[in-house]
């Protein structure tokens, strides 16, 4: 082997030392019986041949090329992605406080919000955070309330706070969101009740979606709405209480009793921000955006780079 390719291997193996394994220089200058200041100068030979590259990633770099991929490959038009925290709830505090600066970008006026673990920590970190400035004037549900006691399934509850936050106009959905069949949801479905929140999902500029896995839980009576269909078309991820696969398609039910935005409605609404909570998983997340439904999305960076690099 010729003498230079010997001294690049050397270098190469100060270089791993320090940069990798996170080693000083005068430590490595003991194990090779050399001066503190020829490792140093080791390590510069190693940058200018190329031996070594250093890149700085400056702060939202790697987000923007992020969402850049993300644009190519699916309907999402933009978003918020945030590094995790030092736990979940942290994570989810700043995936909270990223949806709130996506209203802010959107100038969204007229909301509808769903539900969720996410809903209700984007809920407390309002409280904690008042946006009185905020552009939203109305704000409505986009499922009906929950007969579990769980705040954050509380539609009603969560649209009053958020109102009283952003400096906004509460509407509510004084229906259930699981009536007990059928039946019962064609003749809620007939009140003014309905007509009048309808309307408000009709009018909406901006729709606040949580993207959560299958199975989950709550479970919302699946298997009564769906029966096996989840499980045959291989459900993998939920927004509000509808069901999508890995090839983003929403499941259909003629068995579907629960009162929410009609999918269709949903459809319609020009900026539909996707929110993935700390635990949300790739699939889901993969799901969701190959529905077609979001425009934007707020997640964990490395959920985000996780998907692409499947």
């Amino acid at each position: 082997m010729s003498a230079g390719f010997e001294k690049r291997k050397k270098l190469a193996y100060v270089a791993r030392r320090y940069y990798l394994e996170d080693r000083k220089q005068s430590d490595i200058a003991r194990e090779l019986g050399v001066s503190r200041p020829l490792v140093s100068r080791m390590l510069s030979e190693a940058r200018e041949l190329g031996i070594v590259e250093i890149t700085v990633h400056e702060p939202g770099t790697r987000a923007a090329r992020m969402l850049d991929r993300l644009r190519a490959a699916s309907s999402v038009r933009g978003g918020i992605l945030v590094e995790d925290g030092a736990d979940n709830d942290a994570t989810n505090r700043l995936l909270s406080q990223g949806a709130v600066e996506l209203l802010h970008q959107l100038g969204a006026r007229r909301l509808g919000v769903g539900w969720g673990y996410l809903i209700g920590q984007l809920v407390t970190w309002l409280e904690e955070n008042p946006q009185p400035s905020s552009a939203v004037t109305d704000i409505c549900p986009l499922v009906g309330n929950a007969s579990i006691p769980a705040r954050n399934y509380q539609s009603n509850e969560n649209v009053r706070l958020m109102a009283q936050q952003l400096g906004a106009v509460p509407h509510f959905l004084y229906l259930p969101a699981l009536p007990e069949g059928l039946e019962e949801k064609q003749i809620l479905c007939s009140t003014e009740v309905y007509r009048r929140i309808l309307q408000q999902w009709e009018a909406l500029d901006t729709a606040l979606v949580n993207i959560g896995d299958y199975p989950s839980s709550p479970d919302f009576a699946s298997l009564v709405r769906y029966g096996g269909l989840l499980q045959r078309q291989r459900a993998c991820g939920r927004m509000l209480i509808y069901y999508f696969n890995e090839a983003g398609t929403v499941i259909q039910s003629e068995q579907d009793f629960a009162i929410q935005i009609p999918i269709d409605v949903l459809k319609r609404c020009p900026n539909i921000i996707g929110v993935c909570s700390a635990n949300t998983s790739a699939k889901a997340l993969g799901g969701a955006l190959k529905s077609g439904f979001f425009t934007h999305i707020v997640a964990r960076q490395d959920l985000v780079r996780g998907l692409l690099e499947q």
